[in-house]
């Protein structure tokens, strides 16, 4: 742990960080300073399952290589819950300035074949876990604002490249993902009268959700081929820098794959066409194919990271 890291005196929670992405982000913050809540309820790749062990052994690596970590099997997307990890972070470690919504799941099907339950707990998990811990964060940061504190926190929100072009066989995720733009940005216009800034991450990583066999996914981050574009590790100085203090990103969406960092401006308007008085059919058969066609080959670029 770097005693006199960039994140020195903050407190984070990372959520979904037994595995992958969070257990990265979370050993990443904490090598920077920072105590880390290191939330999981350790189910399988499909939200089936409870077993804190995750969350626990990378608390302990945590502490191992000398930082402050505790672990936390709190239900995300359970509101109550969510309040509960809140509340643990400020009393162990005396506040909280960062939130880094990271917990996922995910059950592939395509729209035509998907249950009722592969739809709710797919919005369940990605969305309403942003969305409740976010809620009792916030409820804690305004609280010390009209207390008179200053606050200087950071949200962090994982959406996914699906958000942007779509992906076959994951209405539920896509959706989801979509939502987390748009939970992002509220949260930015409403933290900015206390001091909370809020950002969406894309990130292209190997981890148990992108790989065919999740079982494949290395047991600690140091197993992973540091070249590899696709290791966790790659995502998480930008998380890191986002959490830090000073920090100017805000209601930012990034992509990133291997050493690409990829800001993406969401909405753009990409054009303005106008006709005299009403369009016709035949007027927007002349003005729209070419242009749909750019957006085409945005969405193939998008789609090869």
């Amino acid at each position: 742990m770097s005693e006199a890291g960039r994140l020195s005196g903050r407190v984070a929670i990372v959520t979904g960080a037994g595995r992958g992405l969070g257990r990265a982000h979370a050993r990443y913050l904490a090598s920077q300073g920072a105590a880390v809540v290191v939330n999981d309820r350790g189910g399988d790749v499909h939200g089936r399952g409870d077993n804190q062990s995750p969350a626990e052994v990378v608390a302990e690596a945590i502490r191992a290589d000398g930082g402050q970590a505790i672990a936390s099997g709190h239900d995300v997307a359970d509101w109550d819950q969510a309040a509960e990890l809140v509340q643990l972070a400020v009393e162990a470690f005396g506040e909280l300035h960062v939130l880094v919504n990271n917990a996922g799941i995910l059950r592939d099907r395509t729209l035509a074949n998907m249950s009722e339950a592969d739809w709710d707990d797919v919005l369940r998990v990605h969305l309403k876990g942003h969305a409740a811990p976010s809620r009792h964060a916030m409820a804690y940061w305004r609280g010390q604002a009209k207390a008179g504190q200053p606050v200087a926190a950071s949200v962090v929100h994982t959406t996914s490249i699906a958000a942007f072009a779509g992906n076959f066989g994951q209405a539920n995720y896509t959706a989801a993902k979509s939502a987390v733009l748009g939970l992002s940005r509220v949260i930015a216009l409403e933290g900015a009268k206390v001091g909370v800034r809020s950002n969406a991450v894309s990130p292209s990583a190997r981890t148990r959700i992108m790989v065919s066999r999740p079982d494949d996914e290395p047991d600690d981050v140091a197993e992973w081929d540091p070249g590899d574009p696709l290791n966790p590790a790659n995502v998480s100085p930008l998380i890191g820098w986002l959490a830090e203090e000073k920090c100017p990103a805000n209601a930012q969406v990034f992509h990133t794959y291997g050493n690409r960092v990829i800001v993406i401006s969401m909405p753009s308007i990409v054009h303005d066409l106008r006709t005299e008085g009403r369009w016709t059919p035949e007027a927007l058969d002349e003005a729209l194919p070419s242009r749909l066609l750019e957006l085409t080959e945005l969405s193939a670029f998008l789609d090869a990271g």
